[in-house]
């Protein structure tokens, strides 16, 4: 009588034990299953990613050459010492800080005093709209030949002009002094429609209302700008300094297109300069070290901008 009465319950423990490990099973397919979600894209964000990354600050510490891939020399620092110690290389550094500088603070200035003005309701703005963002659609190797034409000593448009009204030509692109002008103007035309167009949408993001309770006050037109317009787009100001800073440490086909770095050095840049190291004399290590160079400097200034900004912007 004993046994038969135990056998219930031991059947029923059973039945416990097995819906608290199915349940404990559900439990942990569900907390998988988000980490299944992403793996496949956190594998191609690591593959051609991180891996790269890791790999080149490898490469970096060796001396090797593009034509010999199995001869490779451990040399640590050397190879960045070397670049340091190069002028042409701290020329190449200049130009890119000189370049960022002003393709960044002009362009950003340029599309915001565009935008304050585009920000309007009238068809013929919209027009103008399109026509401000079509350069940024176009590819840059058509930019590129584009203002190689207006650009050029004896048939360009801008030569053309300046002759028309009575003032000389200008040798754009292999004249030290216009070069580099040259590639930021070519730069800020083609960057200008996507600022301007964000920064439009920015300003129509903005509540009506905080305008209306100003005109009430008899706010003036700057103290509007400076005290509602201007903070309430500093997230997007933020957005296209960080965007454009990175982008701009990045400019190659203009370069290669128009100026192959030159004239004497004086608008290399740090991709092209990687580039030609790896390309064009076949020095991996220099090649490796600067690209590493590249990502510090790009991460540190990206850093900056966050650390300077982060009390200067304001989400509402």
């Amino acid at each position: 009588m004993r046994k038969e009465a135990a056998a219930p319950q031991l059947a029923g423990t059973g039945n416990e034990v097995s819906e608290k490990l199915s349940g404990a099973s559900l439990e942990l397919r569900e907390r998988i299953r988000p980490y299944l979600y992403v793996a496949p894209a956190m594998l191609f964000f690591g593959l051609f990613f991180f891996f790269p990354i890791v790999y080149v600050i490898y490469l970096s510490f060796f001396d090797w050459s593009l034509l010999n891939l199995e001869e490779m020399e451990w040399v640590g620092f050397a190879n960045f010492t070397a670049l340091f110690m190069e002028e042409d290389f701290q020329q190449v550094l200049g130009n890119t800080l000189v370049y960022t500088v002003a393709t960044v603070g002009l362009g950003i200035c340029l599309s915001f005093l565009l935008a304050l003005w585009l920000n309007r309701k009238a068809k013929v703005y919209g027009i103008v709209q399109a026509a401000v963002f079509s350069p940024h659609i176009v590819s840059l190797v058509s930019v590129a030949m584009l203002w190689m034409w207006l650009m050029d000593p004896q048939y360009g448009l801008l030569n053309a002009l300046l002759e028309w009204v009575g003032l000389p030509g200008y040798t754009w692109l292999s004249d030290t002094k216009s070069a580099m002008i040259s590639l930021i103007l070519v730069s800020i035309w083609k960057g200008v429609g996507y600022n301007t167009l964000v920064f439009i949408a920015g300003m129509q993001s903005i509540p009506r209302d905080i305008y209306e309770a100003a005109e009430l006050d008899y706010s003036s037109w700057w103290r509007t700008l400076t005290r509602i317009t201007i903070p309430m787009l500093s997230p997007t100001m933020f957005f296209l300094l960080v965007i454009n800073t990175v982008s701009s440490f990045q400019v190659f086909d203009t370069i290669y297109i128009m100026t192959q770095g030159g004239p004497v050095n004086s608008t290399n840049m740090l991709v092209f300069y990687i580039y030609e190291q790896g390309m064009d004399f076949y020095n991996g290590g220099a090649a490796s070290a600067a690209s590493v160079i590249l990502l510090v400097m790009v991460g540190l200034l990206t850093l900056l901008q966050f650390r300077l900004m982060e009390k200067k912007v304001h989400y509402r």
